[in-house]
C-alpha cells in the first residue's frame, strides 16, 4: 500500500484538517441506504494524499468526520454526491454541507456524451485511466486489502482536478449559477431519497 493512503479505525484523528475543500467519497455494502450499511469513508485534500476512514458499524461514532461533513467553511467534493450525502445522513447523523457534485457539473456540461462516470471523466478531462476492479468488493470485512485501499484512494485523489476543469467548462457555459443551485439542493435531494421519494419524480404534473 502506498506510503500516501492512510487508514483510520473508527473516524479521523484529531487535528487533522483538509483546507478549504475536501474530496470525499463512501464505500458501502451495497445501493440501499435502508439495508446496506455505511463501511469507509475517504478523503483527500486535493494533495496526492488519502485518508480512509473505516467506521465502526456498530456504533458510528464519528465525531470528527461529522464535524467535517457539517463544517460551512469545507466544501466537500463528490462523484455523485447523491448517494454518499445519503448514506452519511443515514448512519452518521449529518447533513453534508456545503457540497460540489462532479458528475452533476459533468451532465450540465457535458451534453454531448451520456457516459459522466468518474472513470470517463478522468480519462477524458485528466488523462487519468481508473482501474474499478476493487468496486465490487466486500468493504464490511475486518480488514481492507492493500488493493481495496488503493481502490478507495483513486476515488478521491482527482476530485479537486475535476473540479477545477469542469468549473471552466461551467464558466463558458453560462452554467456556474444554475450549478450552484443543483449543489445547494443536493442534501434534500438526499432527504428525499430517505423519505421515500427516490424514484417519483416531485416536479412533474
Amino acid at each position: 500500500m502506498s506510503d500516501a493512503i492512510t487508514l483510520h479505525k473508527g473516524d479521523l484523528p484529531d487535528g487533522l484538517t483538509f483546507g478549504d475543500s475536501v474530496a470525499v467519497d463512501t464505500e458501502t455494502m451495497g445501493l440501499n441506504p435502508h439495508r446496506d450499511q455505511l463501511c469507509v469513508v475517504q478523503l483527500s485534500a486535493g494533495d496526492g494524499t488519502a485518508h480512509l476512514v473505516q467506521l465502526d458499524r456498530a456504533s458510528y461514532n464519528a465525531p470528527n468526520l461529522r464535524a467535517l461533513m457539517a463544517d460551512q467553511n469545507v466544501l466537500k467534493i463528490f462523484h455523485f454526491a447523491r448517494f454518499d450525502v445519503a448514506m452519511m445522513q443515514r448512519y452518521l447523523g449529518v447533513v453534508t454541507t456545503p457540497v460540489y457534485c462532479t458528475k452533476i457539473a459533468s451532465k450540465l456540461v457535458r451534453t454531448y456524451t451520456d457516459r459522466h462516470g468518474l472513470k470517463d471523466l478522468s480519462r477524458e478531462l485528466l488523462g487519468v485511466d481508473m482501474s474499478k476492479q476493487q468496486q465490487s468488493s466486500d468493504w464490511g470485512a475486518d480488514e481492507l486489502s492493500d488493493a481495496q485501499k488503493a481502490y478507495a484512494a483513486s476515488d478521491v485523489l482527482h476530485l479537486h482536478a475535476l473540479k477545477e476543469t469542469l468549473d471552466g467548462m461551467l464558466m463558458r457555459e453560462g452554467r456556474m449559477e444554475l450549478a450552484k443551485a443543483c449543489f445547494a439542493f443536493l442534501p434534500v435531494r438526499a432527504s428525499l431519497d430517505l423519505s421515500g421519494w427516490a424514484d417519483e419524480d416531485i416536479f412533474a404534473h
